[in-house]
Parts: structure tokens; sequence; C-alpha cells
């Protein structure tokens, strides 16, 4: 893992606030007191240094962190809590639409105090988030704590290889892959949705509400969207290769939403567009690109290890 490692991002501007409404948790663990708090911005700069001892697995929380640094937690969207209370940070949670612990220990008793301490937090706050997600052992043991106390999980992916790439693609690119254009909305937005039908099971519009069409938009001002668009069956133009960059921190970014359109399925577009996504990250975004894909889709696995993508660790995924 230590191929991936990144310096540690840029500290926050401290105010030492703390958010309304925040409280600490005791948890007892081993005889004694273990706290998780809610961190303030004067603790960032400890919280990225924990995100930075595996920037790959800890990608996901850095980006909201990074984010708070700049802006405030109400531009981040969520809460970060630290463990222990007092002292140099071991551990962080961030609780926002996702809930993602980062407990870079290799202390099974200090990991397990920090995951009920993250679980006690989370049981008091109440389920706010969309999925637990992060490493396997992490993730999992965090749902176990917690899944007494929140409604039950739609589903629980709990073998989810990581995968990184820290240099060119083992395939050349496809050179009609392109970051997609504001005016595309209209066109990039159908196939988002598609995909997010297609991989959770339900519509991510269904009732109507903007906040996933203003992320699409988000990611393709950004030039974090990727496409390949080709000419339809009546000569439209159609989006038939997407991918997005969803999370980018620490220099890393994380590929998300990988979709080709089914009647291009089986060409090998999804090797040869993913090729494009990591040559042009790379260039201009941040020197190493990562994913999580279902280990069951064994095809997916073989197309990014084609691509060059290599196994760094196993993520689980609770969706609720």
């Amino acid at each position: 893992m230590a191929r991936w490692r990144t310096p540690v991002p840029a500290g926050a501007r401290p105010d030492g606030s703390p958010q309304p409404g925040e409280r600490d948790i005791r948890v007892q663990g081993d005889g004694r007191a273990d706290v998780a708090r809610a961190l303030t911005r004067a603790d960032l700069a400890q919280a990225l240094a924990v995100c930075a001892v595996d920037p790959v697995s800890s990608v996901l929380a850095t980006a909201r962190l990074e984010i708070a640094a700049r802006a405030g937690f109400g531009a981040a969207a969520g809460q970060a809590w630290g463990f222990p209370e007092v002292g140099r940070l071991e551990a962080v949670c961030w609780a926002g639409a996702n809930l993602v612990p980062v407990i870079p220990l290799a202390d099974p008793g200090r990991r397990a105090q920090a995951v009920a301490a993250f679980a006690e937090m989370a049981r008091v706050h109440g389920r706010r988030s969309s999925s637990i997600v992060g490493e396997q052992w992490a993730a999992l043991a965090l749902w176990e704590r917690l899944s007494p106390h929140w409604p039950p999980a739609r589903d629980v992916r709990a073998d989810q290889p990581s995968m990184a790439i820290g240099t060119a693609p083992s395939l050349p690119p496809e050179p009609t892959v392109r970051r997609s254009m504001p005016a595309e909305l209209s066109l990039v937005l159908p196939a988002c949705v598609r995909m997010f039908t297609e991989e959770v099971g339900y519509s991510p519009v269904a009732t109507g509400g903007s906040a996933y069409a203003e992320r699409v938009r988000s990611l393709i001002t950004e030039g974090r969207s990727f496409v390949r668009v080709v000419p339809d069956v009546g000569g439209q133009p159609a989006v038939a290769f997407k991918a997005e960059l969803g999370a980018v921190a620490g220099g890393v970014a994380q590929v998300q939403g990988v979709w080709v359109e089914p009647a291009f399925r089986g060409r090998g577009w999804s090797e040869s567009g993913m090729a494009a996504v990591v040559a042009a990250t790379r260039a201009s975004i941040a020197p190493v690109v990562s994913l999580y894909v279902n280990a069951y889709n064994e095809r997916a696995v073989a197309a990014y290890r084609r691509v060059g993508f290599e196994q760094v660790g196993t993520f689980a995924t609770v969706l609720f």
C-alpha cells in the first residue's frame, strides 16, 4: 500500500467553534472511557493526516474533509467525528450522504474501540446516510453494531475489490472519449440515471428531486464527467460510454458510474473508455486513479485489470 501514499493535504483554517447540536459520545472499552467527538475546523489538519495514511481507501472521506477545510462543514454537507476524544486523532468517520469510517489502526483492540465509539455516535444521531461504505472490515463492523438500532439495510455488498492504477494504462485509450460539456446535460443525465437504476435498483429521480441532476451538472462543470458519444439508430447523438470522477482528494481520483450502453457491450468499449479516463485524469487531475467494484461482477473486474488496475484492498457497502 505504501506506493499509493501521497503527501498530507494542507490543513484547515482553525476557528475552534463547535457545530450546533454536536455532542460527545462516551463508550466503555477494556475498562476505560473512549470517546468519539464531533470535530471542528481546528481538527481538520489532523483528520486529513489520518486519511493520508491510505489515500486510496480514504478518498471518499478526504474529499469531504477538504471541502470542510476550505469552506466549512455546511458546504461539505456533513459532520466529521474523531477518535479518541483527547490527544492525537487515530481514526475519523465522515457522516454525510455516506457514512465513511477511516480507521488505519493495526491493533485489533483499538480498532474495536474506534468502531464502537463511531457506532454509538451514529446510533444517537440516527440514520442520516444512504450508505455505509469503506474498508470491508470497518464498514461491516460498524453495520454489525448499528443493525439493531437502524432500519434494515436494502443491500449489503460485502466484497468489493478496491483497485488502483498509478501508471499509464496498459491499453490504448479510446480517442473519442472526452469530457462532457455543460450543454450536454440533457444527453448525459439520462445515461447517468440508467446506470444508477441498473446498479442500485431504483431511479435516483423517481421522486422528482433535483439533487441527483444537480450532482451530474456539477461533475460536468468541474470537468469530472467523461463520455463517448455516438449516433443512435436514428442518427441522433447518444452516450455509449460514460464515467465520472466521484471523489478527488489527496492525490487520488475515484472513478464512479462506469456504464456502457447495452447495445455496445461486448466490444471492449469499457476497457478502452477506462483507459482514456485514466490517461486524462493522470494528466491533469490526480496521479492515482481508483475505483471499487462488486466481486461478483467478474467481467468488470477482469476489464479493469486489463486496463492496468491492481487490487489494493477490499471495500464493503451497506445500502439503505
